[in-house]
Parts: C-alpha cells; sequence; structure tokens
C-alpha cells in the first residue's frame, strides 16, 4: 500500500509555496492590520485566478472536483506564512456544507466560490463566534439545534477582539429573512461534518506554523552571537528545536491520515480527525514556547515576525473544539465497547 502523495499533489504544492511567499509576506500581514476589514481584495483575486479557491468545488460548478486530501498540503503552505485570507474555511468547511446541504443553495453559491465572487463563512455553536462575518456574501449560522442561511443584511455583528490580529471574530444576532436549513437531527450530521473539515483545516495549518517558527528561530540563532559564537551552535538550543521537529515530524501522518479518512467519508474520521489536531496543535504550541525561549527578550517584541504565527498557533488550538473536546473524542472511541484496537486493527 501507497501512502505517499502523488507527483502532482507535491509539484501543486510547490507551486503554491513558491506564490505564498513571495506574496504573503509579514510586512503584507502587518499591513492589513491597518485596513477596516483586515482583508487584501486583492490577494483574494490571485487565489482565485489561481484555481485555488474552488478546489474543491465540483467541476459542474466551475471548480477543479478535488478533495481534503489534494488540498491538506495546501492548507499546511497556507500555515507556513499565516494567511489571513479565509482559503482554508472556504475549501474545507464552507464549499462540504453547501455539497451536504445540496439543493439550489449550492447551486447558486457554489458556482460564485470557485469564482472567487463570493464568500461564505459557517459559523458553528463550538466556536461561539464567527469568523471573517464582515466579508462573508453568505452565513450559514448555527443558531441553538437550527442552520439558517443569512445574508449579510440579514445579521447584526458585534466585533470581538482576537489574540491574533489577523483573525477577525464576530458574535451576531439573527434578524428577519434568514432561512432555515435544518433543525435537530436533520441538523446534527451537517454541523458534525463542518467541526470535523474545520479541525483538519486547523490541524493542517498548524503543521505550517510550526515549521515557520522553526525556520525564523534557526535563522535568528544563527545570526545572534553569544561568548563570539551564534547561539544556535549552542547544545541547549540545537535540542530545542529537534524536540520541535520530532513532535511535527509525528503530527503529519495522522494529519494526513485524517485527510484521508474525511476524504472518503470513512467512520473512523471523527476520532482521526481528533487525533490529528491534538497531534499538529501540540507541535505548533511546543513549536510557540520554544522558538520565544530562543529568541529570548526580542521574543516579546512585536519588531520581530515571530508573534504573528505564535499568536495564530495559540488560536487555532482553541478553533473548531480545543484539546479537552478532542481528547474526549478519542476516550470515546477508545473506551467504546467493543473498539477495534492494536496492530491488527491497523487497516481494519
Amino acid at each position: 500500500m501507497d501512502f505517499t502523495f502523488t507527483e502532482d499533489q507535491l509539484l501543486f504544492q510547490e507551486s503554491v509555496r513558491d506564490f505564498l511567499v513571495n506574496e504573503v509576506t509579514p510586512e503584507r500581514i502587518r499591513a492589513s492590520w491597518e485596513t477596516d476589514s483586515g482583508r487584501d481584495p486583492a490577494l483574494w483575486r490571485q487565489l482565485a485566478e489561481l484555481g485555488l479557491t474552488g478546489i474543491t468545488v465540483p467541476e459542474e460548478c466551475g471548480g477543479l472536483g478535488m478533495s481534503a486530501l489534494d488540498f491538506v498540503l495546501l492548507a499546511q503552505e497556507c500555515g507556513n506564512v499565516a494567511l489571513p485570507e479565509p482559503l482554508v474555511h472556504t475549501v474545507l468547511v464552507a464549499v462540504p456544507m453547501l455539497q451536504d446541504i445540496g439543493g439550489d443553495l449550492a447551486a447558486h453559491w457554489l458556482p460564485k466560490i470557485a469564482a472567487g465572487d463570493a464568500r461564505v463563512v459557517v459559523g458553528l455553536a463550538q466556536n461561539l463566534v464567527v469568523e471573517d462575518a464582515h466579508i462573508a456574501d453568505l452565513l450559514i449560522l448555527q443558531h441553538g439545534d437550527t442552520l439558517v442561511a443569512a445574508t449579510a443584511d440579514q445579521v447584526e455583528l458585534q466585533l470581538n477582539e482576537s489574540i491574533d490580529p489577523s483573525r477577525k471574530l464576530f458574535t451576531f444576532a439573527l434578524k428577519s429573512g434568514a432561512t432555515p436549513l435544518a433543525t435537530g437531527a436533520e441538523a446534527a450530521p451537517l454541523v458534525s461534518s463542518a467541526l470535523n473539515h474545520g479541525a483538519l483545516g486547523c490541524a493542517a495549518q498548524a503543521l505550517g506554523l510550526a515549521q515557520r517558527m522553526i525556520d525564523l528561530s534557526v535563522q535568528y540563532t544563527s545570526e545572534r552571537q553569544q561568548f563570539g559564537k551564534p547561539i544556535g551552535s549552542f547544545q541547549a538550543v540545537k535540542h530545542h528545536m529537534a524536540n520541535i521537529a520530532v513532535r511535527l515530524e509525528y503530527a503529519k501522518a495522522p494529519t494526513h491520515r485524517a485527510a484521508y479518512a474525511i476524504s472518503l467519508q470513512q467512520d473512523i474520521a471523527a476520532h482521526a480527525v481528533s487525533h490529528a489536531k491534538l497531534a499538529a496543535c501540540e507541535a505548533a504550541n511546543l513549536a510557540a514556547k520554544n522558538s520565544h525561549q530562543v529568541h529570548g527578550a526580542m521574543g516579546y517584541t512585536w519588531e520581530v515576525d515571530l508573534h504573528i504565527y505564535m499568536k495564530k498557533a495559540w488560536a487555532l488550538a482553541n478553533t473548531y473544539g480545543d484539546a479537552g473536546f478532542h481528547k474526549a473524542r478519542i476516550a470515546d472511541h477508545i473506551f467504546a465497547t467493543g473498539a477495534a484496537l492494536g496492530a491488527g486493527a491497523t487497516f481494519a
């Protein structure tokens, strides 16, 4: 059995990486913090022209018809640059949810998403707040046990501050005119699927963020000198970076496995996603801690770019379920009656 990504998937990742590294610079991110929306319409248009907004949109709706497994490597690259634009949310949460809902709603909005002409945001009760609600053309919101679809003029938004300046978070109140989509038992599988897709997106981005923090720290410690030597040559500093690298490497396989499970709609998708998010966010949190330490006092300043990636990692760790939520899901799976565990059940 071949667990490697295909050559096409790896080439696509490389080309997207080159684009994002060149276009989504720390300077551009900082500039976006000074704008009213915190978003860059020109960058969104560039992403759409590359076909990235329509990756998971079906071909008959103008997209590329790819899966979460095709996108997971690209989501890592979005994390590597701390992309502020809601590309991962669009591709991994909004599009699959519209496909699950189907009907006229999907037929109307999916072509617009693929073309980059509309932004659709999903708001789940698990997150308490809705990210990027202020720029959404359509919002699919969990309101109690009901899912509703609302346009921008059918919601009243209130901004909530985030530790990450790139994240724009809102609570909402529904006005008249919002359209009920599903309620109760009918809404539950839609919410569960969106939660799994969102958690996968967080895990993939956390991998990229961890790698970026390693890269920044290695660069800084190779230039910063003490006792006439670069501090990166000291064994203690090397150990800090090595510890992150090990944790990061062990987080990649669960994340890619979760993307595979979601793409094939396997029964294990929920606990596979929880495993992935726990492993990836723990790696990113360790990267933030150790990178901060090797930067010393400079790590506390806004002038150093480290905090851009560190704060995003902290925020993602508690988005689409915190560690306690995902550990509980893993525990439910492990301690379930008749659970298939052990080496013999690996490929069951």
